[in-house]
């Protein structure tokens, strides 16, 4: 998904399906594309699917989809999608790692779909670039790789590579290269028969903004900052410049909710996605978001999201 072709028509973009992948994002990538095709009357779009060993892959929700390649017989293309979603660091070793970097080497455009620019900034691949990524595994990314620019963008398409944050946002990048490639009435076509929203741009956030008061986002941007080490919420007060009191009114005039209450809900829900999508030990989980104990962790998860730390393991 290059910026500016430098290939003729068919364009071919290769999906690197990695266990687990998000189903969603990668049909909300190709359908356009083929929507195109057919629109078109000719091949404007080709793509390929590659496994790491040839074998069907497992998606997300259990769904096994058969690929073309594997690692070992893939060939070139101009450009390739890594397509994850839960734990998509598992799966990375040297082979992965120096696939990727040959690709990159050879001149083909890498990009990440929903997780994938995990595996990418593991391959040290995306030095200097601005990326977008799911917006529940943003915070993990940002502590992770601290010098990568990660934002809350639907999707990014820069000179040295792509991502989309998963989802239906992958509509939107496909939709973006189709316009670039061949016009706005093509893609509006497109869009018509996939009814999509027209108003969504790269830069949209993914979610619905926060209610629009400047001292409730630095407050918040302040807890989700301090989730390993949470802070008092009369210090939380001190850095924004106001009495316990008034911060506590401003929670519960927006959220409905305590200060207290909000930023335990933000540690707790962070702590759901890290056991989720990674493999960190309970206690591990439990100290990235402030607890001292798995035994306080383990309770307060319960109150929470209805069960154990490790039931939800088991059930995923």
């Amino acid at each position: 998904m290059r910026l500016t072709p430098d290939v003729p028509a068919p364009e071919r973009i290769d999906f690197l399906l990695l266990p687990r992948f998000a189903m969603v994002a990668f049909f909300s990538a190709v359908e356009p594309l083929r929507i195109a095709n057919r629109i078109q009357g000719e091949t404007l779009f080709e793509w390929r699917l590659i496994g790491r060993d040839g074998e069907p892959v497992v998606a997300s929700n259990g769904m096994t989809l058969a690929v073309d390649h594997a690692l070992s017989d893939a060939p070139l293309a101009p450009s390739l999608a890594v397509c994850a979603s839960f734990e998509p660091e598992a799966t990375i070793d040297q082979t992965l790692v120096d696939w990727l970097r040959e690709r990159a080497a050879a001149g083909c455009r890498l990009g990440g779909m929903d997780t994938g620019c995990f595996v990418l900034a593991t391959a040290g691949l995306l030095d200097d670039q601005t990326v977008t990524l799911h917006w529940e595994s943003l915070p993990e990314f940002r502590a992770r790789f601290p010098g990568i620019d990660a934002v809350e963008s639907l999707y990014e398409v820069t000179p040295e590579g792509f991502s989309c944050a998963g989802g239906s946002s992958a509509i939107d990048m496909s939709l973006d290269l189709i316009q670039r490639r061949h016009g706005l009435p093509l893609a509006e076509q497109v869009r018509d028969q996939l009814l999509h929203d027209q108003g969504r741009r790269p830069a949209s956030r993914q979610r619905d903004p926060m209610p629009e008061d400047p001292t409730l986002h630095r407050a918040l941007a302040l807890m989700d900052a301090n989730l390993e080490a949470p802070l008092e919420i009369r210090r939380l007060a001190d850095e924004l410049d106001l009495s316990w009191r008034r911060l506590d009114r401003l929670f519960a005039r927006h959220l409905g909710t305590s200060p207290q209450r909000a930023y335990l809900a933000r540690r707790l829900d962070h702590a759901r996605r890290l056991l989720q999508e990674t493999r960190h030990s309970v206690m591990d989980v439990a100290v990235a978001c402030g607890f001292a104990s798995a035994s306080s962790f383990t309770r307060a998860f319960r109150q929470r999201h209805g069960m154990t730390p490790s039931e939800l393991r088991q059930r995923r």
